[in-house]
């Protein structure tokens, strides 16, 4: 289970890598004000996430099941901020065949469906398989 959910983070934050890459290339730190996501939200989405994951990797080595606790409990807030910005990409991803490829679009418009999904789906499974771990099933 702690492999397992080592291999669903690292997928998950490869996915994380490429809309982040994405809202950068296409204006997001230049111009904030044409994003539905505020710099802090998404940098504090992946700073989150980042530290949990070097703690579920210093778990893994170490051992003891206090990291892998607070590694999940980081997961909370990481979860609430992705749900915060998938709330404010679907109405953006609604519009944005007529907008896309507008100078004005926002940069996360640019996002590939698929990633998002990929992304999402994968975190879940992350979440869940951290808890399981963390729990002590499947070890």
């Amino acid at each position: 289970m702690d492999i397992a959910a080592l291999i669903a983070w690292l997928v998950t934050a490869v996915g994380g890598f490429v809309m982040l890459g994405t809202w950068v290339a296409k204006g997001g730190t230049r111009k904030p004000e044409r994003s539905r996501f505020s710099p802090g939200l998404i940098f504090g989405h992946f700073a989150l996430a980042a530290v949990g994951l070097v703690l579920w990797i210093i778990y893994l080595i170490a051992g003891g099941t206090t990291l892998a606790w607070i590694a999940f409990i980081l997961l909370v807030p990481v979860a609430l901020l992705g749900f915060t910005m998938l709330a404010r990409w679907i109405p953006g991803y609604r519009t944005r065949t007529a907008t896309a490829a507008s100078a004005d679009a926002a940069p996360e418009q640019h996002f590939p469906v698929a990633v998002v999904g990929a992304h999402g789906l994968v975190a879940v499974a992350t979440v869940v398989l951290v808890l399981l771990a963390a729990l002590g099933i499947g070890s």
